[in-house]
């Protein structure tokens, strides 16, 4: 009896191994890999090296991925990039949603305007017709 609690106990170590410090290595190294996989040309990334810049180039074939820092185009492996901070999609779509509020606001702005105008122009049609009258 005494050989199989040794056993288990070793069992019971893995287990907990395995949960603590496998399982969630192995869920980061597949969210870092599918990161990589919807890599496009445009993504602003940071390098392992810390090194900010925007993907101009990926090449599948070598794993390489080309970077614009600047002006200055570096070529790194794809394993080089740490982290996107800027995908290219929610670029346009921010750059969307900004066109529709400023359009909106702009739109505002001129109905507000053209209110204005109306009022005043009936405001001096009503003086020139009160001062006609006052001249007969």
């Amino acid at each position: 009896m005494a050989n199989y609690s040794g056993i288990i106990l070793i069992v019971i170590m893995f287990v907990v191994l395995y949960f603590l410090m496998i399982r969630p290595q192995r869920k980061q190294q597949q969210k870092h890999q599918d990161t990589l996989s919807k890599l496009q040309k445009g993504d602003h990334v940071i390098t392992i090296g810390r090194l900010h810049g925007v993907v101009d180039e990926i090449n599948n074939e070598d794993k390489t991925v080309t970077l614009d820092a600047d002006g200055i185009f570096l070529v790194f492996d794809l394993r080089a990039i740490a982290q996107v901070t800027q995908k290219t999609a929610s670029t346009t779509v921010a750059t969307d949603d900004t066109e529709k509020s400023e359009n909106e606001s702009t739109e505002d702005s001129t109905e507000k305007v053209q209110e204005e105008v109306n009022s005043v122009s009936e405001s001096t049609e009503k003086e020139t017709s009160e001062d006609t009258e006052e001249s007969k």
